[in-house]
């Protein structure tokens, strides 16, 4: 089965219309998810706006990159070690 990407706009309309009172089952089965995919979205975006969800997932990139330049800095450093060590 395919998987389907839904953008931020479109997860936090589907929690409006959760928060709306519309039924988790039927709900989960107009959009063609599951109700655990309904209840993660509920605790990542639960409450948020739309520029609130577009802000986290900027920032989650920025996070991975940062977490990669951090990776790539330390591999560096210690192939240097490696390096001093050998020649000592």
């Amino acid at each position: 089965m395919k998987r389907k990407r839904f953008t931020e706009e479109q997860i936090i309309a589907v929690l409006k219309e959760h928060e709306a009172g519309m039924k988790t089952g039927d709900l989960a089965r107009k959009h063609g998810i599951s109700e655990a995919t309904l209840y993660n979205w509920k605790a990542k975006y639960g409450g948020m706006d739309v520029s609130d969800a577009k802000r986290l997932k900027s920032l989650e990139d920025e996070n991975g990159k940062l977490k990669r330049l951090l990776a790539d800095a330390m591999l560096d450093a210690s192939a240097l070690r490696e390096l001093l060590a050998k020649k000592w």
